[in-house]
């Protein structure tokens, strides 16, 4: 019939799942804190590089939108990024329900489960903040690099595009979820000053990281569903968009 919706296809759905999966486990796993030794001593982060659990799964969640973005257009990435940012709030009211839901004697002490899961409050309520700004961001910013660069070299507006916004998320979240929000609402541990600065440095540094080393990973992604939907030879460094 004439006029139908073509059916999303697998490489599209999985793209989506991906999202979705990396942004509920860096709800989930953000409050805590992961520390690595490094080889040498850096300014700000010294010789231990502090950052919040959800670094890598958030990370994937801009690897999984440049993607979306490449292969079917701004609009549609960030209708995907507005629709995440909704699931935030379910995510937010589903885990609250079950805290204060009567507990049976048999299972997890609800203070346990609590303590928690209740913990990421502050970290839901600062990802949301940074989330609505850095994801919306990073959707603009590919396109505006890609427009400049008529559409050629898939790997600059990848990376120009992540590392940009996420600093901004990285400075919104931590900033929110480990220094304000815990002092101003009692919602989560209270962290130092000193440290809300390492986990910025350090949350940042290894996004940069992941930015440039998922570029090989963003060219395979794209070129495997674009020969998949079109059985066709795919240009890896033009990579025309579907308006």
């Amino acid at each position: 019939m004439s006029g139908r919706t073509p059916a999303p296809t697998v490489g599209q759905v999985g793209l989506i799942a991906l999202f979705v999966t990396s942004l509920v486990t860096a709800q989930l796993t953000a409050s805590k804190l992961l520390a690595f030794d490094l080889p040498a001593s850096l300014p700000v982060v010294g010789a231990t590089i502090v950052l919040p659990g959800a670094a890598l799964a958030y990370a994937v969640t801009f690897l999984a939108t440049d993607c979306y973005a490449e292969l079917y257009g701004r609009r549609p990435a960030q209708v995907l990024v507005n629709v995440g940012f909704a699931m935030n709030f379910v995510l937010l009211g589903l885990v609250w329900s079950t805290i204060l839901a009567p507990s049976s004697p048999g299972g997890v002490p609800a203070g346990e489960f609590e303590s928690v899961l209740g913990a990421g409050t502050n970290v839901v309520i600062g990802s949301l903040a940074a989330y609505v700004v850095s994801q919306n961001y990073d959707v603009l910013a590919f396109h505006w690099i890609r427009d400049r660069t008529d559409g050629r070299y898939l790997w600059l507006r990848n990376i120009g595009s992540t590392a940009t916004s996420q600093a901004i998320d990285t400075l919104i979240f931590v900033t929110l979820a480990f220094g304000v929000l815990p002092r101003l609402f009692g919602l989560g541990p209270v962290t130092g000053w000193d440290l809300v600065l390492e986990l910025i440095v350090g949350q940042y540094l290894l996004k940069l990281l992941i930015a440039v080393l998922d570029t090989p990973v963003v060219y395979g992604i794209v070129r495997a569903i674009r020969r998949q939907e079109t059985g066709g030879r795919v240009d890896t460094d033009t990579l025309a968009w579907r308006s």
